[in-house]
């Protein structure tokens, strides 16, 4: 970080400077000028102050020769062999961005027994997928992921690497990361790379008020993670031209302070990631029994109820149908929102759908600027009667929930 230096030798009067600060952050002690930490580099003490005496001066940067580090890796994120389907949607933008620099795409398999997996990942199109096939990888266990992390970095130096923000994901990343003393971007929302390699990390701050565009051109490689459902997955290769490479690492690196006694599988539950259809009750609702009216609307279009944090944090509906950045972000084919203001945090969750349908009594609620289709008007009538018109086009023997709803008269 800039500092402000002092040239004591140069100060005729050290006491009458230190009134020079505003923020009282010049203190004399025994004739000898410091600074504190009430400094905020405001530089009015070189400015006012006696010349030579303050100087400001700038940290020499690091540096990197990023002609060493290439290509955009990507970390299979897995469980007992099953690949998580953030990876494909990062090995979609991995392949998008390597394609930019004309630089390959690696991915990243850690785990026991994982042969048939790594073959799958190869029809995502990846030009490497470097495989630790070990015992002690059978389970997560950070330390032995990290070492097998770290040692896969050290052998193919990428030059950015893509992580799931799973509860894997986000618990590995930083510890890499941080090994190699480089920066992470967490839950990113877009990404982009220059023609020198640097990623450009784009990502909500400030609870959604901004979006902040980070850098990390002075250390390599570049860690971002993101979140399931933000990009979408690319096709799948009919004929693959990748390799797998096997690959082994010191076994005193995967010494782990963690035993693993007992795995007890848990009930999957399907959650408001993976639904089609999806119809958001929010503040606009009165009561708790109303979303009875959001529930029914769901079952005739064979979707899920999620909500706004409004709702959460009311008690009517659970923490895992929040849909946002403190919730969950969800890419459906069809999104109904009901009572739903729009705020930026909640659209930040879910702007990515194919077709979003707003109904809301205020025409200048900021939901109407994301939706693809925008109702005005009451929705204790607007729904009731949207449920019986899905349910004649049903019944008329349609099924396609966005078709139908365009049916209805929806007007962009």
């Amino acid at each position: 970080m800039p500092q402000i230096v002092i040239h004591q030798a140069k100060a005729e009067n050290p006491q009458s400077l230190v009134a020079l600060c505003p923020f009282d952050a010049i203190e004399c002690i025994d004739g000898v000028l410091s600074i504190n930490s009430g400094c905020r580099m405001c530089r009015l003490c070189i400015k006012n102050g006696q010349s030579g005496v303050f100087e400001y001066v700038e940290d020499t940067r690091p540096s990197v020769d990023k002609s060493l580090w290439r290509g955009v890796a990507v970390f299979a994120d897995q469980t007992g062999g099953q690949i998580h389907p953030v990876t494909w949607e990062l090995l979609g933008k991995a392949a998008e961005l390597a394609a930019k620099i004309k630089q390959p795409v690696y991915c990243l398999l850690a785990g026991h027994n994982v042969a048939a997996a790594a073959s799958g990942i190869l029809e995502y199109g990846p030009d490497e997928v470097y495989v630790y096939d070990l015992p002690e990888l059978e389970h997560f266990r950070i330390e032995p992921y990290a070492a097998v992390f770290e040692d896969f970095i050290n052998k193919v130096k990428p030059s950015v690497v893509l992580v799931g923000g799973t509860s894997i994901g986000r618990s590995l990343a930083p510890r890499v990361a941080a090994r190699f003393r480089t920066g992470l971007t967490a839950d990113c929302t877009m990404l982009d790379i220059r023609p020198d390699t640097d990623l450009d990390q784009i990502r909500p701050a400030y609870g959604g008020n901004i979006m902040a565009h980070i850098n990390t051109p002075n250390h390599r490689p570049q860690f971002a993670t993101v979140r399931y459902k933000i990009f979408s997955a690319p096709e799948k290769v009919a004929v693959p031209n990748g390799r797998i490479i096997s690959c082994g690492i010191d076994q005193a690196k995967l010494a782990s302070a963690i035993k693993v006694l007992e795995v007890k599988p848990k009930r999957r539950e399907v959650g408001i990631e993976e639904a089609e259809v999806i119809v958001v009750a929010g503040r606009g609702l009165k009561k708790r029994e109303d979303l009875d009216m959001i529930r029914e609307l769901a079952v005739a279009l064979d979707g899920r109820v999620a909500s706004t944090r409004s709702l959460i944090e009311a008690g009517w509906t659970e923490p895992k149908q929040q849909i946002g950045l403190s919730g969950r972000t969800v890419k459906p084919k069809l999104i109904i929102t009901c009572g739903v203001s729009g705020a930026i945090q909640f659209v930040a969750g879910m702007n990515n759908s194919e077709l979003i349908v707003a109904i809301n009594e205020d025409e200048k609620a900021p939901i109407f600027k994301t939706a693809h289709i925008g109702i005005v008007g009451d929705m204790y009538q607007i729904i009731p009667a949207l449920i019986n018109k899905i349910r004649d086009y049903k019944a008329a023997g349609h099924g396609n929930p966005a078709g139908c709803l365009q049916a209805c008269g929806g007007k962009a």
